[in-house]
């Protein structure tokens, strides 16, 4: 079992890597809402970054927003991603470092190293594939031997799906054998964005695809088995019955993820694999002609290095306003929602697998606040109290791991829940 305490030498259970960032900081106000739900009531934290100067306005900033005058004596420690020395230092006093810090394919994999070698466990918010597979195949058995967890996409990617989807597993009574999941969004009368650093990895995830199939060449997996009838994938934008809206296939993170927990669970569990489709709800024509135009555009120009420089200047611009370098307000952030329904189908109990088509079906719900700064530190610091206190649940060993390959048998599900992120069967 890995080591979830503290001690003299290793005095913080949580350090915030990355906290003066416009993500960080949101994850520093949820860390002091909730530190009493740390082990005996006493959550010991720290903020980290490059700047004391920044990351002492953003304890002040919290301290004022949450009426915690007590935060402004938060222990803060300066630490540079260009710095190896500095991020050993930090790993050495942390149980388990919360990394911020994006976009992770240019900087999460000096965070990661310096974690497994130091000690330290590793939560990251990364819905970059090429990152988090490209970590588990450098890093997952150094990790195992040092007995560190390096989670990845603990944010809005992807746990509401991965979790989601082992959810719908568990709710449904038989063999579930395939999901097909539908992301929509609300927002207020201030409508919504998101901070460009997101549209900054989305960028050069996108400039750099052919990279990922060789990358996931190299893990020399077997297809998964498929059990029940083979799930059908949908075009490229279609009329959803099931949301009432246009939609296309989600291309984040979470199919990613989804799957390499269903191999995790096969492997080390025998598990039968589910089949997972992923899709988001864009809304009416207008929305449609949007993405087809920004799509193309975007498509072109992300190319060539000329084009992603103009992408990158320009996040408002070419994304139609759904990425802005200054970021929603926070009454945006109030007023948004987002919504994740899961429909399921499968064999009943009693029912073989292996013999005719599926006669069982299962609709669950995974619903939350704003996705990126609201529910992603919710989801982030839930994730870490989760291993400090429910440490006998986790995985015997440590290494390179997905939220649900690590969190399956623990009780974060019904910790998110009680923090607004419900899970529900319709």
């Amino acid at each position: 079992m890995a080591r979830v305490e503290t001690s003299s030498s290793r005095p913080y259970h949580l350090i915030i890597f990355g906290a003066s960032g416009f993500t960080g900081q949101f994850v520093v106000e949820e860390v002091a809402r909730v530190a009493s739900e740390g082990p005996n009531g006493n959550l010991k934290w720290a903020v980290a970054g490059r700047s004391k100067q920044k990351l002492e306005k953003v304890l002040e900033q919290a301290a004022a927003e949450l009426r915690k005058p007590e935060l402004r004596s938060v222990d803060v420690i300066v630490a540079d991603v260009g710095e190896p020395g500095s991020l050993a230092a930090m790993c050495k006093q942390a149980v388990i470092v919360l990394n911020c810090v994006g976009p992770y394919r240019f900087f999460g994999e000096q965070m990661v190293k310096a974690c497994v070698e130091n000690g330290a466990h590793h939560i990251d918010i990364s819905g970059e594939p090429q990152f988090l597979e490209g970590m588990q195949l450098n890093y997952d058995s150094q990790a195992a031997e040092q007995g560190v967890y390096v989670i990845g996409s603990c944010g809005f990617d992807s746990i509401p799906a991965d979790l989601g989807v082992i959810f719908t597993r568990d709710q449904f009574k038989g063999t579930l054998t395939a999901v097909e999941s539908f992301l929509t969004f609300g927002a207020g009368e201030d409508g919504g964005c998101l901070h460009d650093g997101t549209w900054q990895s989305a960028v050069h995830s996108f400039s750099e695809g052919h990279e990922l199939q060789t990358l996931r060449r190299k893990f020399n997996h077997k297809p998964l088995p498929t059990v029940g009838s083979k799930i059908k994938r949908r075009g490229n934008l279609f009329f959803s019955n099931e949301v009432q809206q246009y939609s296309v296939p989600f291309l984040g993170s979470d199919p990613s993820v989804v799957k390499r927990t269903q191999r995790f669970l096969l492997e080390e569990h025998h598990d039968k694999p589910v089949q997972y489709g992923a899709y988001v709800g864009i809304g009416g024509i207008g929305n449609v002609f949007k993405l087809l135009f920004g799509g193309l555009i975007f498509w072109l120009f992300v190319k060539f290095s000329f084009g992603r420089k103009l992408l990158l200047k320009h996040p408002e611009f070419f994304s139609f306003g759904v990425f802005s370098m200054d970021g929603p307000t926070r009454k945006q952030m109030k007023d948004s929602t987002f919504q994740f329904e899961f429909f399921g189908e499968g064999y009943t109990e009693g029912q073989d697998p292996s013999q005719g088509k599926p006669n069982g079906k299962i609709r669950t719900l995974v619903k939350g606040p704003e996705c990126a700064y609201v529910a992603t530190p919710i989801v982030m610091v839930q994730s870490a109290l989760t291993m400090l206190n429910e440490p006998t649940a986790l995985p015997k060993k440590g290494g390179v791991y997905t939220p649900a390959a690590l969190f399956a048998k623990t009780t974060l599900t019904d910790r998110l829940h009680k923090h607004g992120i419900e899970f529900t069967v319709l």
